[in-house]
């Protein structure tokens, strides 16, 4: 049985929980919180405890599973945390990936702790696809599309700036980029010909609202490279929008294997729910990093460096006699 704690009780955090449900060989030891304990109402049966008490589970603990935005919580929070635990994150801004990288490397290289970073459904298993099908079709170009959906991470980069109250953002793909990858015409097509951000954002009273706009429509790495949509509404309207957190997207590689004949792959995903698919992939992630923590394993691992049968329940036997 592998032990796991979760750190943060967000939208992430409460998929975790409810994908722990669904496992039988993984426990939770509990979730711990910067918050007070007692204003955490878990929606399964887990205990919850200060993040300020994680030191004295170091001995009982594989794996934690970091649930905080990738903004402002993850880049500090898991080197602290990989100095004494393994650790599993859902780090999702593409761009700084490398650097993070780099940063988690030095800990773990004191540590000899292992951390899975940037797991998730992209960067996560959009990440698998892309490099799987450019190498099995080299001659190719390589297309991704995200939503229509809800992205956490961009959603919460917004409500970190001062004035915000609340804020959802949604990812649009925009069709008439994906019929032409579709058709297999090959267009090159920058990031601004592929997907529209349409934010909506409740602001204090005060607030000032052209100033915020504009924070939001040229933040980088988020909104700087999209045409963005920012609508100012009430917190009671984003609430309602945030009861249905779906989202999903389209990873392809049209191409060709000879001058005759055109070959396209797609993977689509289809979400109701993005924070609880999110933590269902991280769950399968920690379970691989606690086996790979037992084999003596250490360091920092992408989707790229952990192979699949690390992340099942099942044995190899039945791998290769069921799903092979």
């Amino acid at each position: 049985m592998y032990k796991v704690a979760i750190i943060g009780y967000g939208n992430l955090g409460k998929g975790v929980s409810l994908a722990l449900e669904k496992v039988d060989d993984i426990e939770c030891v509990g979730i711990f919180t910067r918050r007070d304990p007692a204003s955490v109402k878990p929606v399964t049966d887990l205990k919850v405890y200060s993040v300020d008490e994680l030191e004295k589970y170091k001995d009982k603990i594989d794996v934690l599973i970091l649930c905080g935005g990738s903004a402002t919580d993850l880049p500090d929070q898991t080197a602290k945390y990989l100095e004494n635990f393994n650790t599993v994150d859902s780090f999702d801004t593409h761009a700084r990936i490398p650097e993070y990288y780099e940063k988690l490397s030095k800990v773990a290289s004191k540590s000899k702790k292992l951390s899975a970073i940037s797991i998730g459904w992209d960067p996560g298993l959009f990440s698998i696809a892309r490099a799987l099908f450019s190498s099995v079709l080299p001659s190719g170009n390589d297309y991704t599309f995200w939503g229509k959906g809800v992205s956490q991470g961009h959603s919460d980069a917004i409500r970190r700036i001062e004035g915000v109250v609340n804020a959802i953002q949604y990812t649009i793909p925009k069709q008439e980029a994906i019929d032409s990858v579709r058709n297999g015409s090959n267009p090159t097509l920058t990031t601004r010909d592929k997907h529209l951000r349409e934010c909506f954002v409740a602001v204090a009273d005060d607030a000032d609202k052209e100033k915020i706009e504009s924070q939001i429509k040229n933040m980088p790495n988020y909104f700087a490279d999209y045409d963005t949509i920012v609508n100012f509404v009430s917190d009671e309207e984003v609430k309602a929008m945030q009861k249905k957190l779906s989202h999903g997207g389209f990873v392809f590689r049209s191409g060709d294997t000879s001058s005759e004949n055109g070959q396209l792959l797609e993977l689509c995903l289809k979400l109701d729910s993005n924070p609880e698919f999110t933590g269902s992939v991280l769950l399968a992630y920690a379970r691989a990093v606690a086996r790979l923590s037992k084999e003596g394993k250490s360091g920092v691992y992408t989707v790229f460096d952990i192979p699949l049968k690390y992340l099942s329940p099942k044995s190899e036997d039945y791998l290769r006699s069921t799903l092979l």
